[in-house]
């Protein structure tokens, strides 16, 4: 559970600000709590498929382009390993996580683009997903369901 909290950490860095090496990365996760060596940030950068690109006259890392099946795999399991419950009430599907795992989980709902999510609002350890209707909240919910 240790290595996919640290892998979601660092997605969301990297998305949140301009991280130009390892030792910044390594750095960044000491700080939000997790224990990390420069050994351990190198494997999770190639098991994500981050790499840097120049951005206004700056490295920093990104999710690399063509390793799309390498980098979808490994969220899959992510995903997998994150998510504890899904319950849906009225419009709302409620996504408890392990902690630390709400703000990828809720990138990747976004990401489904379905037209049936109004929005989500992710924490530390809970996402909201807000439907527009009671019926589609079940539908949505039991979808993320089959993707665990």
């Amino acid at each position: 559970m240790a290595r996919n909290a640290r892998q979601f950490k660092i997605l969301e860095l990297i998305k949140d600000k301009p991280i130009e090496t390892q030792e910044e990365l390594a750095t960044e996760l000491i700080d939000a709590g997790f224990a990390v060596t420069q050994a351990t940030v190198s494997r999770d950068i190639k098991e994500l498929g981050l790499v840097k690109i120049s951005d206004k006259g700056r490295q920093r890392y990104v999710k690399e382009v063509g390793h799309t099946k390498h980098f979808s795999s490994n969220i899959e399991n992510i995903y997998r390993n994150a998510v504890l419950s899904i319950t849906s009430a009225q419009n709302l599907v409620v996504i408890r996580t392990v902690p630390g795992g709400a703000s990828t989980v809720g990138m990747n709902i976004d990401r489904l683009e379905s037209g049936n999510v109004l929005g989500c609002v992710a924490g530390d350890d809970t996402v909201l997903v807000v439907t527009k209707t009671s019926e589609l909240a079940d539908e949505i919910a039991s979808q993320l369901k089959e993707m665990l």
